[in-house]
């Protein structure tokens, strides 16, 4: 009996994907960094090109499988292949870019399958030195979506935040799971 689960971290390039997963990961994680090109190069010297992949693993001898996509929408097909199976989905938005309610847009959109399948949680970075838009501005965003998804600041170099993000998804799903009437 496979005794794991799959969660997903997804967001913008530079968002902190590959530090989220390292700051919680039990094992070393593995990441498909290549060179950063164009735009993206000025910003950050790597990206994630395929998938970023880490474990928790709990002491009842379940494993929790965290994968995190590209952030680039160029690798959408990436995405789709890494949804396949996934229980859960956190995406992370960083206050400091441009336009941090249209990442929100385009990742609720092209998730959306997933977020209204399983559900998912949202960790905003940056908000200390970036308070604007803050969380109610999300979460009138998400409605209109007709989204209530739970949204956290956090900084993605901390276990602690990315533990309380997982928590905290984990606990959404949880409470929309049927109960099993077997």
């Amino acid at each position: 009996m496979d005794r794991s689960r799959k969660f997903l971290f997804t967001g913008p390039p530079g968002v902190g994907k590959t530090t989220a997963i390292a700051a919680i990961s039990d094992i070393e994680p593995v990441s498909t960094e290549m060179a950063a090109s164009g735009e993206l190069a000025e910003r950050k010297e790597t990206t994630t090109t395929a998938l970023d992949f880490g474990e928790i693993r709990l002491a009842d001898g379940e494993i929790i499988r965290l994968y995190g996509t590209p952030g680039q929408q160029r690798f959408e097909y990436m995405w789709r292949l890494l949804m396949d199976g996934a229980m859960g989905l956190i995406i992370l938005l960083d206050n400091s870019r441009p336009e941090p309610l249209a990442d929100l847009d385009m990742y609720v959109e092209n998730f959306s399958d997933l977020i209204r399948s399983s559900g998912a949680a949202i960790g905003v970075t940056r908000t200390d030195d970036y308070p604007e838009p803050d969380i109610s501005t999300y979460y009138q965003r998400l409605s209109q979506h007709d989204l209530m998804l739970p949204i956290l600041d956090c900084d993605v170099r901390s276990s602690a935040d990315m533990q309380l993000l997982m928590d905290v998804l984990i606990s959404t799903l949880e409470s929309i799971e049927e109960p099993d009437t077997a």
